[in-house]
């Protein structure tokens, strides 16, 4: 299976289950690793043969950015992702983690890596 993976892409989402978290954005990390249906486009060099990543962020930023005020959890926001790429883009596969940072003391990141569908 071939992999199309988008890394550190960053958000300002609310998100959190805290009074305080929901105040303001805090920054958020996303990685995605999404499988491709074929590998059509590695002999055909055609963004219509494959999913096209530039549609996928744009997709997810834009949903996310209007559904934080319902999600509140790093779970729900992954689980949100996933169902957007295996949905709406047709992929076979999806891991998605998410990543929120500094929120309790002495620990740097945390977060959730989900995986959906099926890895050939």
């Amino acid at each position: 299976m071939d992999i199309l993976f988008l890394r550190d892409f960053r958000l300002e989402l609310i998100i959190g289950v805290y009074e305080w978290e929901r105040k303001v954005p805090q920054p958020v990390r996303l990685d995605l690793e999404i499988g491709l249906p074929d590998s059509k486009a590695s002999g055909s060099d055609n963004v219509a043969d494959t999913i096209d990543y530039g549609a996928v962020a744009m997709r997810v930023k834009d949903s996310l950015l209007n559904a934080t005020r319902s999600l509140t959890l790093v779970e729900s926001v992954a689980e949100h992702v996933a169902t957007i790429i295996r949905d709406e883009f047709g992929a076979p596969w999806v891991k998605v983690s998410v990543t929120k940072f500094a929120i309790v003391p002495d620990i740097r990141e945390l977060g959730i890596a989900i995986e959906r569908g099926t890895r050939a």
